[in-house]
């Protein structure tokens, strides 16, 4: 993922991690899977990891104003 997103075509993009499956009891919190995708490496770019139950609907509207936010800004 960090390669693709080095590439000269996504140099501008946004990035939004919808982090899934957080209803149930050993989902990854939301700093773990930040720290094993190596969000932090990317400095220089926007970018967002919003916890979702996908089944309930929960944090997908909420991800999606985040990245319709971001992009306004452009």
């Amino acid at each position: 993922m960090l390669l693709l997103l080095c590439t000269d075509e996504l140099r501008d993009a946004v990035l939004l991690v919808f982090a899934n499956k957080q209803d149930l009891p050993n989902a990854m919190a939301i700093s773990e899977m930040t720290d094993k995708l190596g969000l932090q490496a990317l400095r220089s770019r926007t970018w967002y990891v919003q916890a979702t139950c996908a089944t309930q609907g929960t944090g997908l509207y909420e991800g999606l104003d985040w990245l319709s936010e971001q992009l306004s800004k452009r």
